[in-house]
């Protein structure tokens, strides 16, 4: 028998992906991280879970590509590894421009709260592995050496859970002034 997805069909999650972050930690998510089954990339998360797809229609897609039009690009600097309880990560340096995305998103859905309020005020982090303090401590081990790196931030992607994997819906650009045409995707049907 096969074991049920973790997340519901239809969940959503607002990210910024971090491609360059792939070559340090793509191997050991793939073992320590049960996201990375499901088509998770390597993230900082903005906020999940959002709304349910079936309640993201285009007022919603113009809403959140206004927010996120709102904020500049940033620079983002991961130099190493800290740890939640049982979960090693990388924390983003600087760490505001993320906690802003979302209270932008929070402030305009208040009812939604990061991890649905479980786990007080959000930290922004790139989750790299879950496991006890051995299993994390090899983790890290294995990641330290491509540490330091850095990416630009430019944009932030809505991605939906469709009962086997997380798909890309929309990807909304930072900038300083909105312009037409800012999302890519198709949001018209479920994926």
């Amino acid at each position: 028998m096969s074991k049920a997805a973790p997340y519901p069909t239809g969940a959503t999650v607002l990210v910024v992906p971090v491609p360059e972050a792939e070559p340090v930690v793509g191997g050991q998510r793939a073992l320590y991280d049960p996201s990375a089954r499901y088509g998770v990339v390597a993230h900082v998360t903005v906020l999940y879970p959002f709304l349910p797809r079936p309640e993201i229609g285009e007022a919603t897609v113009a809403e959140l590509a206004g927010l996120f039009a709102a904020h500049q690009p940033f620079d983002v600097a991961f130099i190493g590894c800290a740890r939640f309880p049982g979960l090693l990560y990388l924390g983003p340096e600087p760490a505001e421009p993320f906690a802003a995305l979302t209270r932008s998103v929070t402030g305009r859905w208040p009812a939604l709260r990061p991890y649905g309020g479980r786990h007080g005020e959000a930290v922004p982090h790139l989750s790299v592995g879950f496991g006890d303090d051995e299993v994390l401590d090899g983790v890290e081990s294995a990641v330290a050496p491509g540490l330091p790196f850095s990416t630009r931030v430019t944009s932030v992607d809505l991605a939906s859970f469709d009962g086997v994997r997380w798909t890309p819906v929309a990807r909304f650009p930072l900038r300083q002034e909105p312009r037409s045409g800012v999302v890519e995707g198709d949001l018209r049907g479920g994926r």
